[in-house]
Parts: C-alpha cells; sequence; structure tokens
C-alpha cells in the first residue's frame, strides 16, 4: 500500500502541466494476474465493487489437523451475482426511461473484489483511471467520467474503500454497519450508507425477545470493532427490558473453525439457553457452523437452539456445505426489507450465457451453478463433464443458491441507482454545471463531487411505490423482515418470512409478527427463561439477593392487590371501586352496599316498624275513644295523646334508615329521630312529675297544689324537645351529616352511608336523650311505692329501664359494627326503646278498658289497686 500511496501523491496531486508530462510515464500495469470486470460505456460511468468469489471450507474437514492447514476451496457466492445484476438492470432501465435523464446515458463498470483487501484497493484505484489503465484521477480523454460507486457488502471492505473515494470526493453508496460519528463524517463526506439504520433492527430484535417473553439468551459475536459496537448498543436495551445474557461468547471472524482446545467447552455453554443472537459477517457463519456440525459429530449431541440472526449473515450454501447448516434450523434472521420488482424477475429469466453482451461473469457463474461447461473453440470436455445448453431454466435452481426474485441488498442497490439517477437529474436542473460539445452531442460536464449536495437531498417514489430519500447520508427506508429459515429432509431450504419491522408504521403497529407461521428447532415454542416457571397472573416476580434480575422467584399478590400478566414485577391495587378475585388476577366491580327493603334485614325491619306503628295507632285509637273513662283521665290526657304522637312518629323515622340514603334523608334523619325521641321521653318525665306532684298536693298544707295543671306539664313537653332540637340545629348549622362512600371496611363492597360530620355533636345529642331517660327513670323510681290505683310511675320505672338498657347496649354495638348491621342496630334500638315504652305505659290500661271494662269506674280506682 505504501507503493500505492506514492502513486496517488505522483499521479493524482501534482500540477497540470506535469500531469500532462506524467501521463506517459504513470501508467501502471496490472500486478493482478486476472481482472474480470463488466463494462458497458456510457457519458457517466457507475462503479461496482463487488464480491462474487468466496472462500469456504472443504466438507472433509476435521480437527485432526491445526486450523492454518485445513484445504480451503474457492466457490461461488451464487446470491451474490444478483447484485451485479441488480445494478445493471437499473442502469438499463434508467437509460430507456426518456424523462428521468433524457439527455444523458449511464453506464457501468462492475469488478469482482473476490473478498481479498488487495483486490478491493486495486479494484477502487482502477475505477478511478482511465479504462485498462492505472492513473488515479486522471482521465486520458473525457469519456466515462465516474459518477458514483456501489460496493461492498462487508463493513470492513467497505470502510476501505470509503478510505479512497472520500479523498476524490466521489460518492461511495454502501453497506455499513458500524455507527458514523461526527469525526468519521469528516473523514469520509462522499460515504452514503444504503443500507437500513441498524440501530431499528436492534430494537426489532428486542421487541422480538420481549414479545415471547425470552429473558436468558446467549450472545455470540466476533471480536471486532463491530462486534463490540452491536453489544455496546444492545445491552443496555436488553437491561432495560430486564433481559439477561447467559453467556457472552466472542470469537475471532479469521479462524476457520473454533481451535479444537476450545470448541468443546465453548458449545457446551450454548447449552445453558434454548436461544442464541449470533451477531458477526457474513464469512463469519462458517465458522459457528463447522463448529457445530463437527462437534455433533464428535458428541453425538445436537444443539437444538433457536438462532437469531442479524441482517449481515448471509445463510446460503452450495450443495456441498448445505449440511453444515442444519443446526440453524429454525432460525430467525433480520434481513433488509425487499420489495420483489416485477421486471427484474424477467431480466433474471431473459439471462443466456451463450450470449452474455460482455458479461464475463455470466459464464462462470452458469457454469457454476448449473454444473456444466459452456463450449469454448478448441477446448474438448473432459469426462464426465456435460454441456450448457443455455435453456437451463433459473426457476429449477434451489432458492438457497440463487432466487429469482430481488432480495434485500439487490432492492437497496437498486435503489441507490436511482438516487444517483435523481441527484443527477437536480443537479441539472440547478444549471451550475458548465457544458461542453462532443460528437456534435451537448452533454453536461459533470464531476462526481458535484453529486453530493443532490444526493444528500434526494428523494422519490421508486417503481415498487416506496419512499425512497437519505437522511444523514443513509437511506430512510428503514424497514426489516424477519425471515425464519427450513432446512429439509431432501438437502434444501426454505426462508419463510414471519414478521417485520417498519419504522415508518404507527406505533405499536412497527413490529408485527406471526408466530404461528414459525417452524421451531423443537417443534415448540423455546423456554428461554431463567427460573423453572414463569410466574402466573396473581403472582409477582422478586429477585434473590445474588441473583440477576432474570432469575427470580414467584410470590403470591399480598391481600388487596393483583396481577394480571405473567412475569410480573409487582402486584397492584385495584381501583377503589373494585376489589381482587380470589386468585387475585383481575378486580371485580364492587357492589354497593346499604340496608335495602329488598333485604332480608330491610324487609323484616320494615315490617317490624309497620307492626309497631299500627299497634301505636290503634292504642292511639282506644284512648280516644275512651277518652272519658276515669283510667284515660287519671293521668292526663293531653300528655297521653302527645307520647303516643311522638312513637308514632319515633317509629315512622325508621324508615329513614331504610333503603338508599341520600343527601337530604342523611341530613335529617338523625336529628328527627333525636327530637321525636326527646318528646316522647319529656311526655314520660312530665307524667311522672305530674303524679309525684298528685300525691303531694293530697297532704294538708303542701304547696305543690298550685303546680298541678297544664302550665307545668305544657313547659316540660315544650322545654326540653327545644334544648334537643337548638343542639340538632347547631349540628347541622357547625358540622351536617353527609353522605360518603367507604371502599375499604367490607371487602367486595363500597358501603354508601351516612357519616354523622361531627361524631361530637351526635354524642351531645345522644347524651342529653338519655339525661332525661335518666330523670324520668329516677323521679317514676322513687314514686313507685305510691298508690297503685292512681300511680303508673312503676310502669314507667319499667319502660324507662328498658329504654335505658337498650341506648346502653346501643352505643359499643354501633361502634363495632360497619354498612347495613350499623344502620340495623340503630333501627332496632329505635324500635325496641319505643315498643318498651309502649309496651309498658299502655298495654296494662288497654287490658283494663277492652277486657276489664268492669273495673274502668272511678269506684274501682278508688278503693282498688289496678
Amino acid at each position: 500500500m505504501n507503493g500505492l500511496s506514492l502513486l496517488l501523491l505522483l499521479c493524482g496531486f501534482l500540477p497540470s502541466t506535469t500531469q500532462e508530462i506524467m501521463q506517459t510515464i504513470c501508467v501502471v500495469r496490472n500486478p493482478l494476474r486476472t481482472v474480470e470486470d463488466y463494462y458497458k460505456p456510457g457519458d457517466l460511468i457507475i462503479g461496482g465493487n463487488l464480491l462474487l468469489e468466496k472462500f469456504f471450507p472443504f466438507e472433509g474437514m476435521g480437527f485432526d489437523r491445526e486450523p492454518s492447514r485445513l484445504r480451503i476451496t474457492r466457490s461461488i457466492a451464487f446470491k451474490n451475482y444478483q447484485l451485479f445484476l441488480a445494478l445493471v438492470h437499473a442502469v438499463t432501465k434508467i437509460n430507456k426511461d426518456l424523462v428521468l435523464l433524457p439527455n444523458i446515458t449511464l453506464g457501468f463498470h462492475i469488478y469482482d473484489n473476490k473478498e481479498t483487501v488487495r483486490r478491493i484497493s486495486w479494484n477502487s484505484l482502477s475505477l478511478l483511471s482511465t479504462r485498462g489503465q492505472m492513473v488515479p484521477d486522471y482521465k486520458c480523454d473525457e469519456q466515462d467520467i465516474l459518477l458514483s460507486v456501489v460496493g461492498d457488502l462487508n463493513s470492513q471492505y467497505s470502510r476501505q474503500m470509503a478510505s479512497i473515494f472520500s479523498i476524490f470526493k466521489v460518492p461511495q453508496l454502501g453497506f455499513d454497519f458500524l455507527k458514523f460519528i461526527q469525526g468519521d463524517r469528516i473523514v469520509f463526506p462522499s460515504f452514503f450508507r444504503i443500507s437500513p439504520n441498524q440501530f431499528l433492527q436492534y430494537v426489532g430484535l428486542v421487541q422480538l425477545l420481549f414479545y415471547f417473553q425470552w429473558n436468558w439468551v446467549g450472545l455470540v459475536a466476533t471480536e471486532s470493532d463491530n462486534g463490540d459496537d452491536f453489544t455496546s448498543t444492545l445491552m443496555p436495551m436488553l437491561k432495560e427490558k430486564e433481559i439477561c445474557l447467559a453467556f457472552i461468547h466472542l470469537f475471532k471472524s479469521e479462524s476457520v473453525v473454533l481451535s479444537l482446545n476450545r470448541f468443546l467447552s465453548v458449545i457446551m455453554t450454548w447449552f445453558k439457553t434454548e436461544v442464541i443472537i449470533l451477531f458477526g459477517e457474513s464469512k463469519c457463519i462458517k465458522t459457528i457452523s463447522l463448529s457445530l456440525h463437527q462437534f455433533e459429530k464428535l458428541t453425538k449431541n445436537a444443539l437444538r437452539t433457536v438462532w437469531i440472526l442479524t441482517s449481515h449473515w448471509e445463510i446460503s450454501a452450495c450443495h456441498m456445505v448445505l449440511e453444515f447448516l442444519k443446526p440453524f434450523h429454525g432460525a430467525l434472521h433480520f434481513r433488509d426489507h425487499r420489495h420483489d420488482v416485477a421486471e427484474f424477475r424477467y431480466f433474471l429469466l431473459s439471462l443466456d450465457p451463450l450470449n452474455p453482451q460482455g458479461d464475463v461473469f455470466l459464464p462462470l457463474w452458469w457454469e457454476r451453478i448449473f454444473g456444466c461447461k459452456i463450449h469454448k473453440p478448441g477446448v474438448v470436455l473432459q469426462r464426465g463433464e456435460k454441456q450448457c445448453t443455455g435453456k437451463e431454466h433459473l426457476k429449477n435452481v434451489p432458492s438457497y443458491m440463487f432466487e429469482t426474485s430481488m432480495t434485500g441488498e439487490s432492492y437497496n442497490i437498486y435503489n441507490a441507482i436511482y438516487a444517483v439517477a435523481h441527484a443527477l437529474r437536480a443537479l441539472q436542473g440547478s444549471g451550475k454545471q458548465p457544458t461542453m460539445m462532443r460528437l456534435g452531442k451537448r452533454i453536461s460536464s459533470i464531476q462526481s463531487w458535484q453529486l453530493l449536495p443532490y444526493l444528500k437531498n434526494v428523494h422519490f417514489n421508486n417503481s415498487a411505490g416506496d419512499k425512497v430519500s437519505f437522511s444523514e447520508n443513509a437511506l430512510v427506508s428503514a424497514h426489516y423482515d424477519l425471515l425464519n429459515w427450513i432446512f429439509l429432509p431432501n438437502q434444501s431450504s426454505v426462508s419463510m418470512k414471519v414478521g417485520q419491522i417498519d419504522s415508518g408504521a404507527p406505533p405499536g403497529q412497527d413490529f408485527t409478527i406471526n408466530s404461528n407461521a414459525i417452524i421451531w428447532a423443537k417443534k415448540k415454542v423455546p423456554f428461554a427463561r431463567c427460573g423453572m416457571k414463569r410466574c402466573q397472573a396473581g403472582e409477582k416476580s422478586s429477585v434473590p439477593q445474588g441473583e440477576q434480575v432474570c432469575c427470580y422467584q414467584c410470590d403470591p399478590c399480598p391481600e388487596g392487590t393483583i396481577s394480571n400478566k405473567t412475569d410480573a414485577a409487582r402486584c397492584d391495587p385495584c381501583p377503589e371501586d373494585q376489589y381482587p378475585n380470589k386468585e387475585k388476577d383481575h378486580c371485580i366491580a364492587k357492589k354497593i352496599h346499604f340496608l335495602a327493603y329488598q333485604d332480608t334485614l330491610g324487609y323484616t325491619l320494615a315490617s317490624l316498624t309497620l307492626f309497631l306503628f299500627v299497634i301505636t295507632l290503634a292504642v292511639l285509637a282506644i284512648f280516644l275513644k275512651h277518652l272519658d273513662t276515669p283510667i284515660v283521665k287519671a293521668n292526663n290526657r293531653e300528655l297521653t295523646y302527645t307520647l303516643l304522637v311522638s312513637l308514632l312518629l319515633c317509629f315512622l323515622c325508621s324508615f329513614l334508615f331504610i333503603g338508599r340514603p341520600r343527601k337530604l334523608t342523611c341530613l335529617f334523619r338523625q336529628t328527627a329521630f333525636a327530637i321525636f325521641f326527646s318528646l316522647a321521653v319529656s311526655s314520660v318525665l312530665a307524667k311522672t312529675v305530674m303524679v309525684v306532684l298528685a300525691f303531694m298536693a293530697t297532704k294538708p298544707g303542701s304547696r305543690a297544689r298550685k303546680f298541678l295543671g297544664k302550665p307545668l306539664t305544657n313547659s316540660i313537653v315544650l322545654a326540653c324537645p327545644l334544648v334537643q332540637a337548638f343542639l340538632c340545629v347547631t349540628w347541622l348549622v357547625t358540622s351536617p351529616p353527609f353522605l360518603n362512600l367507604d371502599f375499604h371496611s367490607l371487602l367486595g363492597e363500597i358501603i354508601l352511608e351516612c357519616k354523622e360530620g361531627s361524631a361530637l355533636m351526635f354524642y351531645i345529642v345522644l347524651a342529653y336523650l338519655g339525661f332525661l331517660a335518666l330523670v324520668s327513670f329516677m323521679v317514676a323510681f322513687l314514686s313507685r311505692k305510691l298508690p297503685d290505683s292512681f300511680n303508673e310511675a312503676k310502669f314507667i320505672s319499667f319502660s324507662m329501664l328498658i329504654f335505658c338498657s337498650v341506648w346502653i347496649i346501643f352505643l359499643p354495638t354501633y361502634l363495632s359494627t360497619k354498612g347495613k348491621s350499623m344502620v340495623a342496630v340503630e333501627i332496632f334500638s329505635i324500635l325496641a326503646s319505643g315498643a318498651g315504652l309502649l309496651v309498658c305505659i299502655f298495654f296494662p290500661k288497654c287490658f283494663i278498658i277492652l277486657l276489664r271494662p268492669h273495673l274502668n269506674c272511678r269506684e274501682n280506682m278508688m278503693n282498688k289497686n289496678l
């Protein structure tokens, strides 16, 4: 390369006058014995530096010799010839297009670089020189101006070409798998990547792992800059999705097979997982495939692993080495997206090896792919050889050897050539280039460097309908197909498209896959996970101390939480209006909980309330009917009626507690109950006081006589409820009761309840009611020994004892219950205390009125105990 560098200095950068002198001495003969090229003249030339011939290991190799002594044979890379034809077809179509470039004819000059560094450099320098000579950047005439160059698939060789063509600012359309940093863009200003952005492929790879829930995978990559870039980019993406690497194995791509002392231990580690990501360039697959083949041959143990291959792997082989590729059965392979161009298929099927029209590669390729020999004058066929007729049909060639539909790489080259044509048209339209006359034809004198700014901004729709443009010196159309490789027992293979990743698709639809169409190596979806089982819905994963995040254990979700997906990292609580089901894998809507009339408890309490209301109403009717009898007159009829009406109201207020609570019922049910019971108890108190004063008034000289009468009783009956009413109004003004939803007290139910607002006011109201009951009980108890005929203090004592007992029991019971039970306790207390008053005070009198009417007379009342 030092000699070539000197040649560049001498022949490329001397003054023009010196160049005119030196052009006769700077012609270097080809130092390579044979250089095959395919040339078609044109006003402007598209160059190609592509691979057709390549190295393959011989089938019979084993591990009984050192790798350096293994037999190597050259073979045609059958599929790569399509790259040559894609360039030729694109140029031919552009020349036939009378609209795209009507005044310019494109030509091409394609070399086979034979996958060697020396060839790639020589071919690149030849493209920069006059055809047949070696004077880089110097043309003996104005013909065959180099416009752009295409090549190579290998990133190392692509960079090697870029280091040459960037010096002369020739646009290079290449396949590069490294991410260019800003400094690289300065060094290689004319390089344009025509392969899709690799980062999108990595995103698709992670999405593929995430789709199948694989979190324990292996990584095998080349020990190179490409491998380092791949691993450094992919590993943070895997970590973000909590995907762990069971192992990382880096190997040198230069070795044909893994060394004998390493390959057994290395491949044994590959059994740690059922899925392995494989990264490397096309020639690296020979190392892996041959090593796996020899491992299976030596150990009789096949590695049934699903391989995930990146786009720069090339799974293609001739019939001699197809057996080595069997370990890749079921592999998932990201490949550049292809869109079949109909005309290209017809172009391939029309190839004629007997009339190659200048294509020196076609006869050689035809002979090797069909296993025949093309007749040449003076050459006699050897024994066992057959002659090519030219009628052999490409449709009969297995797809693993050659495809008649356009591959992803060919599609990229096809688009790249059209991108150059569209950029050239934009340059012509700008009017910035000078013109010249040649053979009477007015054409543009264009330099390749003038095309660079137009290539950066080109965008168009190709014949397949896809949008093509460059962004940051790379094709925008980032689109990958996901293939599933199947190797059949009849020594053939097929690849099926099972998914794709498209950066232009809407979010959520950028990655699609048809998992049912995949043929797996083990006939079932691999279980590439660290743990023995996956955490099911209703469980959460937890990582034991010292383990990787993927090697977790499964724990049940805590109470009140759920997990509705497998391998959930945490359990989430249900919304307030929902609760977990028994399995804790989904939430169920909570039922609204309140004391409804339809409930058995609600129906029973409502019936009991109506019964007591009717009984009280009947007692009132009896007393009204017999209002002039002595037993009714004896204890102040007005107080008796007031007490019965207040009991009626107390029973009716129970209905405020039954049914769906409303804002209005919440606001008034406690206050109504408090005021009505205050009225009832104050009426009882007034009756008791009247009994005491009546007997005190019978004593000579007693002053109690002046207190007898309606003023005192009315004062008691009015004053006591008014105090309670004042307390209730204060309660409603300061902190009134309100409607509340309690989501947490009962499992699976939302309690629709009335909250007291101010608990202090609620207890003050109850305390005042208890105070009235206690005073009534004490007064009645002290007067219980007065003569029975005129005294109902004994019955009042019993009624107040029941009343106080009920409400003393009520308080702790009320506080210890929730929901409808709490409401039922209060209703029962209202009914029980009211019923106690009704039964103890009025039933003895009703018994005399209805069943012993002869006792209901003044004489008996004066002389007998009732």
